[in-house]
């Protein structure tokens, strides 16, 4: 029987049945990508199913395909609001565009070569660089130590540094690389395939990227500030959400969103935007000991401290809850040590709804208050935000003994201290 050249999987969805050789299948179990089981009668038959990872990758000669339960525009405002909590990947005229697409990566090849395409529109960003070089003539300043190092007393060529002002900047080399880095992820479709094309060949003055170095640095200013969007958008595509490597012996290729850091990174980012309005200042994977000697470390996903440094509340984004085999409430007993070890009586677990309801557990012996809350992503991003604003109270201004983010007063207190924070989301949605 044939084997299975492409997989179409499901975040978090049930098993497939795939024709894979033993070798394939072993390189796909080893690839960490797909979780993959063999069946004990038949050596080419072997059980698929996705993870917390969507895209697209090609492995050992397959090309498997995960989709988000998520709508795809959905989970590119949680990744842009992460990125820039003031716009998000919006821009001046309008949201991100993917089109009609509604697989992830073509729709994401299709939003950023959108996003490049009107960023480039009043021709390529230029700066000055500076250059150091050889030359026939002078130009700039001379380097007199570099010059007698290395040319032993000749006149020529003169060692020179100047400044240059040129296209080869980072802002059009990151664009470069992600239309580059896009062309070679499978299920482009072919229209795009063609934008993609004519976007590198309008960088060609950009200088291509060197596999293994780090991402060019570019800083968001006044005078590019029409690359912004297309800028963090390429930094998602290149970065360590983008896959180019290998896991043990196994080649991956391709691009995977972590849903889980995703869903961290933008309770994260929402949570301490929201909390601004109540003072203090907040803290993203903040280094805590669980212990005397300081050999337990913690790195809680939010710490909130009052303005003199004082932890008021703790937080942890999980985007599926944490259930190990004889350990059922992993996540429980991760929260109370957090809390043990920041003196504080309540701790905060934010899930994504429909992977874990909202209860709140009162610890047995200690007191300890561990409210779950869930929040509902499959909303518009103004309505998810309002969510956040709801959660922020609740740390802010906890209310003993009842739920949290369903509580009139909690409401109350988001109109009355957050009102620019609610009213400004509805740009986003």
């Amino acid at each position: 029987m044939t084997s299975t050249s492409r997989l179409d999987l499901v975040e978090h969805g049930g098993w497939v049945t795939a024709r894979l050789s033993p070798a394939t299948g072993r390189r796909l179990a080893e690839s960490g990508v797909v979780e993959v089981r063999p069946d004990p009668y038949d050596a080419t038959s072997w059980d698929v199913r996705a993870l917390g990872k969507v895209g697209a990758v090609r492995i050992a000669g397959v090309d498997v395909s995960v989709a988000p339960k998520l709508p795809v525009r959905r989970l590119f405002f949680l990744v842009g609001y992460a990125a820039d909590p003031t716009r998000g990947w919006h821009t001046d005229e309008e949201p991100v565009d993917t089109g009609s697409h509604e697989g992830l990566v073509p729709a994401l090849a299709h939003a950023f070569e959108r996003l490049a395409d009107r960023a480039l529109r009043q021709g390529l960003l230029q700066g000055y660089r500076t250059v150091e070089d050889a030359l026939p003539v002078v130009r700039g300043r001379v380097c007199t130590t570099e010059q007698m190092q290395r040319r032993y007393g000749s006149p020529f060529p003169v060692e020179v540094t100047y400044d240059d002002f040129t296209a080869d900047i980072p802002e059009n080399q990151l664009l470069r690389a992600a239309a580059e880095r896009l062309l070679r992820l499978p299920r482009i479709p072919v229209a795009v395939r063609h934008r993609l094309l004519r976007l590198v060949t309008r960088l060609t003055d950009a200088s291509p990227l060197v596999a293994g170095r780090p991402l060019p640095q570019w800083r968001p200013s006044r005078l590019n500030h029409r690359y912004h969007a297309p800028c963090r958008f390429a930094e998602l595509i290149l970065d360590g959400t983008s896959v180019e490597h290998r896991r043990g012996g196994v080649r991956v290729d391709g691009f995977l969103f972590d849903l889980a850091k995703v869903f961290e990174d933008f309770v994260s980012t929402a949570l301490t935007q929201a909390l601004r309005a109540y003072g203090g200042h907040c803290r993203t994977q903040a280094r805590h000991y669980l212990d005397e000697a300081s050999d337990i470390l913690m790195k809680p996903d939010l710490v909130h401290y009052s303005d003199d440094g004082v932890p008021r509340a703790v937080v942890d984004a999980k985007y599926k809850a944490e259930r190990p085999a004889g350990f059922p409430g992993g996540d429980l007993y991760q929260m109370l040590a957090y809390c043990t070890a920041l003196g504080l009586p309540t701790g905060h677990l934010v899930y994504a709804k429909g992977n874990e309801p909202q209860v709140r557990h009162t610890i047995r012996g200690a007191g300890t208050v561990i409210v779950q809350h869930a929040l509902e992503l499959d909303e518009e991003p103004a309505r998810v935000l309002e969510e956040v604003a709801r959660v922020a109270a609740c740390l802010a201004v906890p209310i003993p003994n009842e739920p949290c983010s369903s509580d009139a007063r909690v409401t109350g207190v988001i109109t009355q201290r957050t009102p620019s924070l609610v009213s400004s989301t509805r740009a986003l949605a």
